[in-house]
């Protein structure tokens, strides 16, 4: 991917033990959204949060913590650039666009948690093809729901030790 760099991801503070602590569908709910700077919000306060616009900086926190280009995170929310800036000026995203940057989150947050909170083997993971997924880039079909819910399975397919 043409954003995610050399560098060392990993921020101790912020997504230490992301995928230690707890395991299982509920516990990883109050973790990806803090790749998005949010607070471990129940599910019913996140809706109303979407459904009002996530501010701003969720994408920019979300682009930070993830060190992932703002062109791969547009794509990955289908945002267009254009549009994105706009956004930026305006300080919020609509609610559709809010709940494809959760949806990412949730992808790329659960890939994290595969990898034991080790965002850089998460990321080369999402860039790389998968025999599972046809062959496929997981970051390549993220941006759909039909593709994410496929990558969420495969991830726990691979927790499970389920060959896939």
């Amino acid at each position: 991917m043409a954003g995610t760099g050399a560098k060392k991801v990993r921020e101790p503070d912020l997504l230490a033990g992301y995928g230690r602590k707890s395991r299982g569908p509920r516990a990883r709910s109050s973790q990806y959204v803090a790749l998005l700077g949010l607070e471990a919000a129940n599910p019913l306060e996140l809706i109303e949060r979407v459904r009002k616009g996530l501010s701003f900086s969720a994408f920019a926190q979300f682009q930070k913590r993830t060190a992932l280009s703002t062109e791969d995170v547009a794509r990955l929310v289908d945002i267009p650039i254009r549009t994105l800036n706009r956004r930026k000026a305006e300080g919020r995203l609509r609610a559709d666009e809010s709940d494809r940057l959760v949806r990412a989150s949730r992808v790329v947050g659960g890939a994290i948690a595969l990898f034991e909170g080790d965002v850089l083997a998460a990321l080369r993971w999402l860039g790389a093809p998968q025999v599972a997924l046809g062959g496929r880039r997981p970051i390549e079909i993220a941006g759909t729901d039909v593709g994410a819910r496929e990558i969420e399975a495969l991830v726990g397919r691979i927790e499970h030790g389920i060959p896939s």
